[in-house]
């Protein structure tokens, strides 16, 4: 028995689990080439949260990880579930440090940035519920 089993899901809960899946490695592989090519928002952020360079790497290679694990259905829950502890990191940094919306050189995102990371948690979180049976260790209860 491998470690990381693939689960079998019904026609609607395997379009729901990619429809999901997409959003949140979209969303991820989005913002990691904007932390690895160095984008002045990047750059502000990781420098606020005293962070920069080796955070804004750091975590962009994490996002990298589960952009892969998110479209391989064999790890998709695996990668659901580091999406969501990468995107409570995200959060968590807006509502303590960052603010819900961040402001660079007199320029606003709106809020885009804070609304992208709490979509990747609803996103994951629909796939972690619906691929957890093949979670290692524990999937085989929950499922």
């Amino acid at each position: 028995m491998s470690a990381v089993q693939q689960t079998k899901l019904s026609g609607t809960a395997n379009v729901v689990s990619w429809i999901a899946q997409l959003v949140a490695a979209g969303i991820l592989g989005q913002t990691l080439f904007f932390k690895f090519s160095g984008a002045r928002e990047s750059v502000y952020i990781f420098n606020e949260l005293g962070a920069e360079p080796w955070g804004r790497i750091g975590s962009g290679v994490v996002e990298l990880v589960c952009v892969v694990l998110l479209l391989l259905p064999r790890t998709a829950a695996l990668g659901a579930l580091l999406a969501l502890g990468t995107m409570a990191g995200a959060i968590g940094a807006h509502l303590v440090r960052l603010g819900i919306e961040i402001k660079v050189e007199g320029e606003s995102d709106g809020g885009l940035l804070f609304a992208l990371a709490v979509t990747t948690v609803l996103a994951a979180l629909v796939v972690l519920w619906l691929r957890r049976a093949s979670l290692p260790i524990v999937g085989p209860k929950l499922g």
